[in-house]
């Protein structure tokens, strides 16, 4: 699976301009969201749970422009809850935005 790592910091450099530290602010915000957001979809027992993180997670994904976590959002969205395979690539898409740094 390809991945955009500038999809991100470009959509927070677009909205901000070149204030590195309210990217890095931004960044680190959307960072704490979306891992709240996988670990509701861990904690789900029941479908509307499960939906309800999934669909909060495909906002956040969308608002900061993180494409590749907005996809795979939309993957748990249609999957059944606690499906491993799509919280394990939410996972990496995740830890990849949060290992890369410009």
């Amino acid at each position: 699976m390809s991945f955009d790592y500038g999809a991100l910091d470009a959509a927070l450099a677009a909205a901000v301009g070149d204030d590195q530290s309210l990217i890095a602010e931004l960044r680190t915000a959307f960072l704490e969201s979306a891992k709240r957001q996988v670990d509701l979809l861990h904690r789900a027992r029941c479908d509307a749970n499960w939906h309800y993180a999934a669909w909060r997670l495909k906002g956040l994904a969308a608002s900061f422009g993180a494409r590749q976590v907005l996809l795979l959002a939309e993957e748990a969205a249609t999957a059944a809850p606690g499906e491993p395979t799509v919280l394990r690539r939410l996972e990496q898409a995740i830890k990849t935005i949060e290992d890369h740094r410009d």
